[in-house]
């Protein structure tokens, strides 16, 4: 039987370069608001798959797609004045 050996290391995850860096870590933490909304918006949707949506079900849809607009209408003002110089938008 021949042996197939990998030609790259297997599992590269944990090595010390693949950490992510610290403005990528600002850009996550500047993005959260919107990735929670994002995430409450999915849980809304995912509770009504299997049933039929009541009153309240979709209230709260229409209530967290408001919320992923207007955090992702925050995040692109934040992104916008942080960069342009003089904060000026």
């Amino acid at each position: 039987m021949k042996h197939i050996g990998a030609v790259q290391d297997a599992v590269t995850a944990f090595a010390d370069f693949i950490e992510p860096t610290d403005a990528e870590l600002d850009a996550i933490e500047q993005e959260m608001p919107a990735i929670l909304a994002e995430v409450d918006l999915l849980d809304a949707q995912i509770m009504t798959l299997d049933r039929t949506p009541t009153e309240l079900d979709i209230r709260r849809i229409r209530r967290a797609r408001r919320r992923v607009l207007a955090e992702s209408l925050a995040l692109v003002n934040r992104t916008v004045s942080a960069s342009l110089p003089g904060g000026a938008a």
